[in-house]
């Protein structure tokens, strides 16, 4: 199968598909790998190291969506890019479909296949989205802590306090993948964590392996308002696989909170948690509502591309190499975790999630009618 590698063209997107370990694995595997002239610079991975491999480089992002049957990615197609996609091409990338009608709507016209890392799951765990919630749930805390300061338009709270100070108060919504990062690193900093949830066995586990300085606490509405109010920095950090985000902070909640506060959406991704949210990008991160600081990056770990990077392709070339070796249609019949991640096909919609979102339903078709 030829693959091909584009660069990313989202804002301050540093990441890379393919790094030369997960090139040289197609290749070794009897494929042909085609890779954009400087994709990899923003993590660091000059030309030579795919050359080394025996990667193909292409000059211009056109030259490899015309070649690749097969197109490996980061982040979702940018509306520049949905002419690029050709029918019967397999996508395999972060799609966030059900948080984008126009992309949606897009590749169903383009009659595209799309495996979306977000949605492939392995009975309760989603190994393609993982690798980047760990990312972006360590990076949350660092980002709120920095916009506290007097600087960035915060409360000029130091987040650990000092002698005689007491330290920021930071909420996780959400005891998942994101929220036990976030409230590792909000620990490390010596915050006062709490993460609230409604999985009374996930509280549990929580309550086992986090320091003394996190609590993990029951999310009943009581709870909720009287812990936005006292919070200095709240972190969203809930998912429904391949669903929008469910808004868990409301308008009214921000009049309650204190002025300078932080808010940090990491499902923005998926439509966001807080009703206010809107996604912003690296140049532009942040925005106020009723004296409350939002930062709403889309795409988080691309701030931290190499490290991102290496721990996606880590995640990703065991599965893109059952696709490639299979094609889609076989591997998906073969392998559950990856029939879930098939979220179109051919301009079909084959996740239920992503025809609810829309009322697309006529567009819906059970994904092993197709591949079983």
């Amino acid at each position: 199968m030829k693959i091909g590698c584009p660069k990313e063209i989202k804002n301050n997107e540093n990441r890379v598909g393919l790094t030369p370990s997960a090139a040289s694995a197609y290749i070794k595997a009897g494929h042909e790998v085609f890779i954009e002239q400087g994709a990899g610079i923003g993590s660091a991975i000059p030309d030579s190291e795919y050359t080394a491999v025996g990667a193909t480089m292409l000059p211009t992002a056109n030259d490899v969506w015309n070649t690749a049957e097969m197109i490996v990615k980061v982040k979702e197609p940018l509306e520049s890019e949905y002419p690029l996609m050709r029918q019967n091409q397999l996508l395999y990338t972060y799609f966030h479909f059900a948080a984008d009608e126009n992309l949606t709507r897009a590749c169903m016209e383009q009659k595209i296949i799309a495996l979306a890392y977000e949605t492939v799951q392995e009975g309760r765990a989603l190994p393609l989205l993982k690798p980047m919630s760990e990312v972006a749930g360590r990076m949350s805390s660092l980002m709120g802590a920095f916009y506290l300061a007097k600087t960035q338009g915060g409360r000029g709270l130091l987040p650990m306090g000092v002698t005689g100070v007491a330290p920021a108060e930071i909420l996780v919504l959400g005891g998942g993948v994101v929220g036990t990062n976030a409230a590792t690193v909000a620990a490390g900093l010596n915050a006062s964590v709490t993460i609230l949830d409604v999985n009374l066995a996930r509280l549990e586990y929580l309550d086992e392996i986090m320091p003394t300085n996190v609590t993990p606490l029951y999310n009943d509405p009581v709870t909720f308002d009287e812990k936005v109010r006292t919070a200095d920095v709240i972190i969203g950090a809930v998912l429904i696989p391949g669903a929008k985000a469910p808004k868990l902070l409301r308008r009214e909640h921000l009049k309650t909170m204190k002025p300078g506060s932080v808010i940090v959406d990491v499902a923005i991704d998926q439509g966001g948690c807080f009703e206010t949210s809107h996604a912003t990008t690296h140049s532009e991160p942040t925005f106020v509502v009723d004296d409350v600081i939002h930062y709403c990056v889309a795409n988080m770990p691309g701030a931290y591309a190499r490290t991102a990077t290496f721990a996606l392709n880590n995640a990703t070339i065991g599965y893109g190499l059952q696709l490639a070796n299979k094609g889609v249609e076989a591997a998906c019949r073969d392998n559950a975790a990856l029939r879930l991640g098939l979220n179109m096909y051919k301009g079909t919609i084959t996740y239920q999630s992503v025809a609810d979102a829309f009322n697309l339903q006529d567009k819906y078709s059970v994904v092993e009618k197709i591949v079983c």
